[in-house]
């Protein structure tokens, strides 16, 4: 089979298969149509039937009233054997004229034409007379007597049924209408006509034939005008589903169309839309992690490589010899002592970062600010040495902070100005002063060579560092304290940014929440 005969069969079998959206679409929406046409044919049917035994019934009603009084009056054939078991033993009055009949004994009596028809009179005792005067009828149907006296009251009070419907001894099922007959003593008199109800249900079943053959040539022409109505409908949806075909890692920057026309779509568009950006980001920023994480453990494994490589240098000095001079290996073991320490301080910094990633809550307590820095003075000068550092500090400013967390913080910032600086000729500037807005701002300001603006936005990375060589000094550290002093703030809700000019210096600015008590009025 050709490719595109396949993925056109594949489509088509995929399209009408019982777990596709058209199908059943298609299927519910028929069913719905096919319910409600069968309801109303039911509801059709019951009422067509309705409307003719009653107009039927109208009908019998005004054969009734228009029956001969020669038939019905007082001196009739039928008035003067009502009360006779048999009927049609009495004569003819003489002043009867035709339609009559006249019987093997001589006897004239009424005679009727009414095909398909039964007639018959029920005396007062509710016993059914049947005259024979309509030999070419059917044979009238003989209700209870309790119905015969219930349809006598209705007479009565005038709230009179339309008809009834009873069957006949052949099993014949007739529509009855019952009237009193005429005359001042006719009320003792109840005349019964019937007529058979098969040509009545003809006509409905007839009806209602013609209504289902009507519904199912409308089911057949829905079915072809849906399936292509559908299948416009369903385009934007096909459109996504195949956009979404397209999608990979590689190409989450393709957005669907917001503007189809069908809210519904829309609102799938735009929440697609909204699905594929996140992707996007969490994608760019596992890539970013990546990439940091890379470039992390390269750091870190040259940090700890370079100590490494310093003792184990010293350590084949000393197996060569070194270790009988005393010069030599006091040189060596000092040497290898520093670059240990080094090593144990790289190693408790990865720990400090590794915990803040962890678990950023910290444990606060209320801590005045100012007399923090003044308690952290006498070691901030020693680790100075000859430079000179100033202190302009506000009074009274408190917040809830990690007392260890911020003197860390001030240490760090601080000894990074003493690395940048001039021994002799270097200048430390410490400020705290408050804001508006319930914050407090930490200046650290030092009068070294600066940042460059290229290095600015990299200066709180790990491991960064803004000289072109990968060679530390002794003094210089991993590249770690800045890391960790940006962690340590964030985690106080705080904010931290650089300032600097190359040539006259930097600045590191902390910001950090304060109790409300603590904001000046200005």
């Amino acid at each position: 089979m050709k490719p595109g005969i396949r993925r056109w069969s594949g489509r088509l079998r995929d399209s009408f298969s019982p777990a596709s959206l058209r199908t059943q679409l298609l299927s519910r929406s028929l069913i719905i149509l096919a319910v409600l046409l069968l309801l109303i044919g039911t509801v059709q049917f019951i009422v067509m039937k309705n409307f003719l035994y009653s107009n039927q019934a109208e009908t019998l009603q005004s054969q009734i009233r228009g029956l001969p009084k020669e038939l019905l009056g007082e001196n009739s054939w039928i008035f003067r054997n009502r009360f006779k078991n048999e009927p049609g033993t009495a004569l003819v009055p003489p002043s009867a004229s035709p339609p009559y009949d006249t019987s093997e004994a001589g006897e004239r009596r009424p005679f009727l034409f009414l095909p398909d028809t039964s007639i018959a009179l029920i005396n007062a005792e509710n016993e059914l007379i049947n005259p024979s005067f309509n030999e070419s009828g059917l044979p009238a149907p003989q209700l209870t007597s309790e119905q015969y006296s219930k349809i006598r009251k209705e007479w009565d009070t005038r709230n009179i049924r339309a008809y009834q419907i009873a069957h006949d001894q052949n099993g014949t099922e007739q529509l009855l209408v019952f009237r009193p007959a005429d005359g001042p003593r006719g009320w003792d008199l109840l005349i019964q006509m019937g007529i058979s109800t098969a040509p009545l249900k003809a006509i409905a079943w007839r009806q209602l034939t013609i209504f289902i053959s009507l519904s199912l040539i409308a089911l057949g022409a829905g079915l072809m005008l849906y399936l292509s109505i559908l299948r416009k409908t369903l385009t934007p949806l096909n459109q996504m589903v195949k956009t979404v075909e397209e999608l990979d890692a590689g190409k989450l920057d393709r957005r669907f169309d917001t503007s189809l026309g069908q809210s519904e779509i829309d609102r799938l568009a735009e929440s697609f839309n909204g699905m594929l950006e996140r992707l996007e980001a969490s994608f760019e920023n596992e890539r970013e992690a990546r990439e940091h994480m890379q470039r992390f453990i390269a750091d870190a494994s040259h940090e700890l490589r370079t100590p490494l490589t310093s003792i184990h240098g010293f350590l084949e000095v000393l197996l060569r010899g070194a270790a009988e001079k005393p010069e030599q290996l006091n040189a060596a073991l000092g040497s290898m002592l520093g670059e240990a320490k080094r090593m144990k301080k790289l190693v408790e910094d990865l720990l400090i970062l590794a915990k803040l990633d962890r678990t950023p809550a910290v444990s606060r307590s209320e801590t005045s600010l100012d007399t923090l820095i003044e308690e952290m003075e006498p070691q901030l000068r020693m680790l100075a040495g000859e430079r000179k550092v100033i202190f302009s500090l506000a009074p009274h400013i408190r917040a809830m902070t990690d007392r260890d967390g911020i003197k860390q913080v001030i240490l760090n910032l601080f000894h990074n100005a003493v690395q940048h600086t001039d021994p002799g000729l270097g200048t430390i500037h410490i400020s705290l002063s408050v804001l508006a807005g319930n914050w407090a701002e930490l200046r650290v300001k030092d009068n070294g060579p600066g940042i460059t603006p290229e290095h600015l936005p990299h200066v709180f990375e790990r491991f960064y560092r803004s000289e072109v060589s990968r060679v530390r000094n002794r003094q210089g550290g991993a590249g770690l304290g800045l890391a960790i002093t940006q962690s340590i703030v964030e985690v106080h809700g705080g904010q931290i940014e650089v300032d600097s000019t190359p040539g006259d210096g930097a600045a590191f600015i902390v910001k950090l929440p304060i109790l409300a008590a603590d904001a000046p009025s200005h």
